[in-house]
């Protein structure tokens, strides 16, 4: 079936933030963050996590929930889950808790689920107290490798306090090889989330970089992410760029602002959390990402042609020629 080549943006009209989508068999699958995980108010729920399947991007169809919440108590919310398929399993991403979230593992032989969660975080408490927006990203000799965004609290190089970006060799999907190597850090001032923000015992002007999401072309690797803050028209996509996959990567160009997704007066207010599709007949790349809607109760699903210039990656609707 073939794509549209321009989408009725939001495509779904539910409450879908952080939308992860893939491909499996010719259909299509997304999950995100619902409204209840969002806010964090879910208790004694069988299953958590809105997963949405579609044939051709435009229309959805809800499958209800995905994931089979571990048994212990996290506080509620379930925040950004992605997928990754590996040896015949799916395996979900997502990060769980109430302000101390980390990043979590569950599998499933099927694409809709239900996931079942490995029963062990990823990521060690209280060395790491934060951890969310997992990614899994597998290279060309098959090594997987784990994305996420962690808090810092120096200063050191410019570099502003708040959430970014590290990145892990990954062994058998659900554990983490070896110390973190940071791809990126919050430099600034459009990357701010909050003044006199309260965490970690401390008040700080902090800043967030999150939701990364990584593609190999022409021999570089480009993490995409989101900036600024989810909760108004700030919020947007830039990229780094590397030789490498754990890096150093370039952060060139995203001193002025996000160049990939950014707020659009009276248009698009927020865009941001992205994943990348791809059609497998084509070979052309689609971004998926949250935007609020005009009354801003709520982020819904949205979709936009990516396309890849000799300056970066850009999302037709924003790109600035």
């Amino acid at each position: 079936m073939s794509l549209p080549k321009v989408f009725s943006n939001p495509v779904y009209d539910g409450c879908f933030a952080d939308p992860f989508v893939w491909e499996h068999e010719g259909v299509y699958y997304a999950v995100g963050t619902g409204f209840e995980e969002g806010e964090g108010t879910i208790k004694d729920a069988d299953r958590v996590i809105p997963i949405l399947r579609s044939k051709d991007l435009q229309h959805w169809e809800s499958l209800g929930k995905a994931l089979v919440p571990p048994p212990e108590t996290l506080g509620g919310s379930y925040w950004a889950p992605e997928v990754a398929t590996s040896g015949g399993k799916f395996w979900m991403y997502y990060a769980a808790g109430q302000g101390g979230h980390r990043m979590r593992a569950a599998v499933s032989d099927k694409p809709e689920g239900p996931y079942v969660d490995v029963g062990k975080p990823m990521v060690e408490f209280p060395k790491v107290p934060f951890s969310i927006d997992g990614h899994a990203f597998q290279d060309d000799d098959g090594q997987w490798y784990f994305f996420m965004a962690v808090d810092f609290l120096d200063t050191e190089g410019g570099n502003r306090v708040g959430t970014s970006i590290v990145v892990h060799k990954l062994d058998a999907m659900h554990r983490l090889v070896g110390p973190p190597v940071t791809v990126l850090r919050a430099r600034y001032d459009w990357q701010l989330y909050q003044h006199k923000f309260e965490k970690h015992g401390g008040v700080w002007e902090w800043h967030t970089i999150e939701g990364p999401f990584v593609r190999k072309r022409n021999g570089k690797y480009y993490c995409m992410y989101s900036g600024g803050c989810y909760l108004n028209d700030t919020y947007g996509v830039d990229f780094v760029v590397a030789d490498s996959v754990m890096g150093p990567y370039r952060d060139t160009g995203s001193a002025n602002g996000a160049r990939m997704l950014h707020s659009i007066p009276d248009k698009v207010i927020g865009p941001g959390h992205h994943s990348v599709v791809t059609d497998p007949n084509t070979g052309q790349d689609y971004a998926v990402y949250h935007a609020w809607d005009k009354a801003m109760t709520k982020r819904q699903m949205w979709i936009d042609p990516l396309i890849w210039t000799p300056e970066g990656p850009r999302v037709e609707r924003f790109y600035r020629k």
